[in-house]
Order: structure tokens, then sequence, then C-alpha cells
């Protein structure tokens, strides 16, 4: 089988290197996928490289990439049942999330559709009637697109999208972990015309990813990930002065004050938290209650926390999955150990379950601690598993200071009946995204992104767009004349 896509071609691996990709609800393996070398890599980015510089992309009209991106939402729409499945497969999720990212994917590109020829820049008054100032946009150039483990198909989507309306050319890489609805998407963006070079795939690990970064052809990284690998993508962009965007994680607060809602609080808490088992950058792991609900608030939540049935993703009955890997699913438990260990109060879960036909599989049930204080390591650190502490509170100052009290800013909410506290609190939290009375919702044109040590740059919205385009300012004298700036 043939996964590489290079110049416009699938192509094995250069060495002929392979890897299993695993179903993390039984650990069978799906399928094998060619895993690139570095000469591959090569390939990839020069392909690009030529595909920028003397291809038609760049220079195709953005109308024209604009109904290219439209043909591709339409094809994700004729395929949503298959990239959902494989999705589910993949990953673990359900496949109600699944169908979910799919129908998010679609409008990605939708959006994006309508973006690339909506802003053709503007005219600038130079204050003379001779002289005519635009000031307009050009694509970066090559762009490396690295997306996570967790949600590949929408994750890709957020940079693929904006890159591509912006003429730009790219080199993709999935998680190795997984990669299936990815290579599902080039397929896709190949059949809706995207001519050849301007998407080329690589698969493979972090050492594919560290090569992409570290060539020299690349001209802008894109990255969405953990943290460390973030830091050594920016000292590898140093060299040669890249740009980089990069989505880093977060550890998002979730404030309920005892005003709340309580069902409506304590259902969303669940959601915030349990997701996809806690894998997802934006989880609520870090619940922040009001004293005056907290300790019915903890104990409802842990009961129904012991009751959320986990399973098969493709399984309609099944309310989350396993995690993603058996790697992955040890780092939570030494974080659970860890918690215990530092004082915290085990409430439910914290252990794998005992159901016989789940034994295969890479499950941990939902965990809840209490009695946490901020300088557990736990609070601080991104578990990025079905993990949620809780915190009390007494008053809106001491909610606001614990809420910040973090290295990352990616999101947070507030739930309060009164709204006068609720955008006071949403005024002062640092965070990217804040959600009042909800929580997970995004939308396509409003800005994806953190404060702090959860990246640099916005995905989606306008500024999602401007991540992948040069401001370029062209002054142009309509009738020039001698000026005699020197007497010789």
């Amino acid at each position: 089988m043939k996964d590489l896509h290079l110049d416009g071609n699938w192509s094995e691996s250069s060495d002929g290197t392979r890897s299993d990709v695993l179903n993390p609800f039984n650990a069978e393996v799906l399928c094998t996928v060619a895993v690139a070398s570095p000469d591959d890599v090569d390939t990839a980015v020069t392909a690009a490289r030529r595909a920028f510089d003397d291809g038609p992309w760049r220079r195709t009209s953005a109308a024209e990439r604009g109904r290219i991106l439209r043909r591709v939402a339409e094809l994700l729409v004729r395929d949503r049942d298959e990239l959902a499945r494989t999705e589910s497969l993949d990953t673990g999720k359900t496949i109600a999330e699944g169908r979910i990212d799919v129908d998010d994917v679609t409008a990605v590109f939708h959006y994006y559709a309508g973006l690339a020829d909506a802003d053709a820049g503007r005219v600038v008054d130079a204050g003379s009637a001779t002289v005519v100032s635009r000031i307009v946009h050009e694509p970066v150039g090559v762009c490396a697109l690295i997306a996570p483990w967790n949600y590949p198909l929408l994750q890709m989507s957020w940079k693929v999208a904006p890159a591509l309306a912006a003429g730009n050319t790219l080199v993709l890489k999935p998680s190795e972990v997984t990669p299936l609805t990815t290579i599902k998407l080039v397929a896709l963006l190949e059949e809706a015309g995207i001519p050849p070079g301007v998407v080329n795939l690589l698969l493979g690990p972090g050492r594919v990813g560290a090569a992409m970064t570290e060539h020299p052809g690349v001209d802008l990284i894109s990255f969405t990930g953990g943290l460390a690998t973030g830091e050594k993508i920016m000292a590898a962009a140093a060299k040669g002065v890249r740009r980089v965007a990069l989505e880093l994680g977060g550890k998002n607060p979730n404030v309920v004050f005892d005003d709340a809602d309580f069902d409506t609080a304590l259902d969303y808490a669940l959601a915030a938290a349990f997701v996809h088992s806690g894998q997802v950058c934006s989880a609520g792991s870090r619940l922040i209650v009001q004293d005056g609900i907290h300790d019915r608030f903890v104990a409802e939540l842990a009961a129904r926390a012991d009751r959320i049935r986990l399973g098969s993703g493709l399984d309609p009955e099944t309310e989350t999955g396993p995690l993603v890997s058996a790697g992955h699913r040890a780092k939570v438990e030494r974080h659970i150990a860890d918690a215990l260990a530092a004082g915290a109060v085990l409430r439910a879960g914290g252990s794998r379950p005992e159901d016989p036909a789940l034994r295969d599989g890479f499950f941990l049930r939902p965990t809840v601690f209490s009695d946490c204080t901020a300088d557990m390591a736990v609070v601080r650190e991104e578990v990025f598993g079905p993990v949620v502490t809780v915190e009390r509170f007494r008053t809106e100052t001491e909610a606001v200071a614990l809420a910040n009290d973090t290295d990352y800013g990616l999101a947070g909410a507030v739930w309060t009946s009164d709204a006068s506290r609720a955008q006071r609190v949403a005024g002062e939290l640092r965070h990217g995204t804040v959600w009042i009375n909800d929580y997970h919702p995004y939308l396509p044109q409003a800005e994806w992104g953190g404060f702090g040590k959860s990246g640099i740059g916005r995905e989606l919205g306008p500024s999602g767009l401007d991540e992948y385009r040069e401001t370029k300012h062209v002054y142009h004298n309509i009738a020039p004349a001698p000026q005699r700036w020197f007497k010789g």
C-alpha cells in the first residue's frame, strides 16, 4: 500500500519501512502504513518548494482557490460516514463524536473557501493624487503542518484550509498513532483538483516531524501538540528566522459559582472533563467550585463519573472510549499515582475497568480528585486523560486567582446566574477562549489559541488565514517626474 503523497504521486517509503496502526479498543492492528525516510522528507519539501516557486497555485485566483476548497467540503459530506468510522477506529472516540468532527471539518473548509477571496487588501491614502498605495496579501511559501493524535482530521483541517486559501504549498504530517483520516483527506484534496506538489504527505514518528521543521526549504511551521515539542520547534525555526504557529495545550479552569444552575453546571462539567476520555487540549480538567455547593457538587460528580459507560466507539451505547495507546495510558496512570502521593483524595475511578470485554483495550475509568491544591502536579500539568481535579474557593477574587494560576492559557469557563459577575470574571481570565455557562463549543469564524505556554498565534477566524499570509505594501507613483535631489 502506498501511503505517502510526494509531488503528486502516492508512494511507499524510500527505505521500505512500515509501522502498525492499532485500534485502541482492543489493541488489534488496523493496518500498516509507510514511515517516511529522511530522503522522503527532502523529496516532499523540494516538491512543495518547486510547486510554490514555479507552479500555478499561488498565481491561481482567490476565487478559484475558494472553488476548490468548496469542492473539498462537498466531498467530505459525501464521505462523512466512512471518515467518522475511520476516525472512531483510529482514535477510540465514539462514532457520534467522529460525525461531529467531520461536520466541523466541512464547516472549516466552507469558511475558508469564502474567506479566500473576501479580502483583496486595502488602499492607503498617500496624500497625493498621483500615488496609488495598496496593501496586498501574499502566501508565506512552503508550510510544514503537524497535527496531533486526538483530533487528527479536525486539527489538520484547521491548518490545511487557511494555508491553501492563502496560496501556500504544504507538507503534512499527522501523528504516527492516528494517520488514517489525514491520508483520506489528502486523497480528497487531490480529487478536488489541487495541483501536483501543492500538498505532500509524510507519515511517521517524531523524528519525521523534526526533519520537516529543520529543513531549510520550509518557510512556516504550524504545530499542535505538547509543550516540550513546541519548544524544540521554536529553537529549530530560529535558524533561518522561520515563522511558527503553535498550539501547545492547556490546563483549563472550569469555575462554578454557587448561584449557577446546579444540574446544568454538573452535566457540562462531566462533558468538559471526560469527552474523548479527556484527551482534549481544552478539557475542563481543573474544576474550581464555590464553597456553598462544593461538597454536594463533588459527590454527584463522582457518582455520575462512575456511571459513564466505556466501550467501543462504534457501539452507540458507548459514552466514552479508551485512551489512544498503552504508553499514553501509562503516563496518565503515573499522574494518578502522583496525585495520591501528594494528598489528593480519590473520589471516583483511578483504575482500569474490571469488565473483561475491555481488558485488551487502553481503558481507564473516569477519575475525580477532590481536596486538590494549586501546587500539586496533577493540577498544574496537562494530564490529557480522564482526570479532573476539584479546588474550592470562597470569593470571586479567589476564583479568578486560582483560574489564572497556571502556565497555560488556552481556555476556561465560568458558571453563574449573575450576568455582571459573568462578564467581570470572563474579562479577568487570561485564557484565549472563555465560555460563560457553556463548555467546548468553537466557531470556524472565531479565533482559537492561547496565552502563555499554550502557544503562539491563532487558528480559525480571519487571524487563522493571516498566519499563512505575508503583507506587502505596493506604492505606485503614476506620474513620476524629476525631483532634482542633487544639483550635479
